[in-house]
């Protein structure tokens, strides 16, 4: 799946406590993430939206962290015990081609990341395949990376396999929708 990722020394410059007031997860999240919710970050980085799920799906939930990098997964699992939330999260190191998970999830988050796939179809049909039915794909894109022709094919790819579009939330700096899986 990696094309081009994030070194995960870089992920510090937008990974750190300004992004709170930037983007929010209770805020971006919370209309779609609730008490004994199933999620995944898939992308995670550091953790900074995994820990936020965390906090909203409380002690009978669970969010799973997903990345690449096994230092991204490290800096996690240090953050979400900081946060008091380690219980709730568990870090799975995906493959170069594959998230290499197939459990159902209520709710995906995609932030910053399907561009950095080859093949965003293919990551698509594998989120597609761990949602839930009625389950929730919110997928964001950086907008001063990636162009809005760019983010409408990704759309159009999701919906290629079934998903439609739920909502086109703001997110600032960024190009945003929410895919639900009927």
């Amino acid at each position: 799946m990696a094309d081009h990722v994030c070194h995960w020394r870089h992920a510090y410059l937008f990974d750190n406590v300004l992004r709170r007031l930037l983007h929010n997860p209770r805020k971006l999240f919370g209309s779609y993430v609730g008490p004994g919710s199933t999620a995944m970050d898939v992308g995670c980085g550091m953790g900074f939206n995994a820990i936020g799920m965390a906090k909203l799906v409380g002690d009978d939930g669970r969010v799973i962290a997903v990345d690449l990098q096994p230092e991204m997964l490290e800096v996690v699992r240090r953050r979400a015990d900081r946060a008091g939330v380690a219980h709730r999260v568990r870090t799975h190191q995906c493959s170069a081609d594959s998230i290499d998970i197939s459990e159902p999830v209520d709710f995906i988050v995609a932030f910053w990341m399907v561009h950095e796939v080859p093949d965003a179809g293919h990551l698509l049909r594998e989120l597609h395949a761990c949602l839930r039915s009625g389950g929730k794909l919110f997928a964001a894109e950086p907008s001063f990376h990636v162009k809005k022709s760019a983010f409408e094919e990704m759309i159009r790819a999701g919906e290629g396999i079934g998903l439609t579009v739920h909502d086109r939330p703001g997110v600032r700096w960024s190009l945003g929708v929410v895919l639900a899986k009927p």
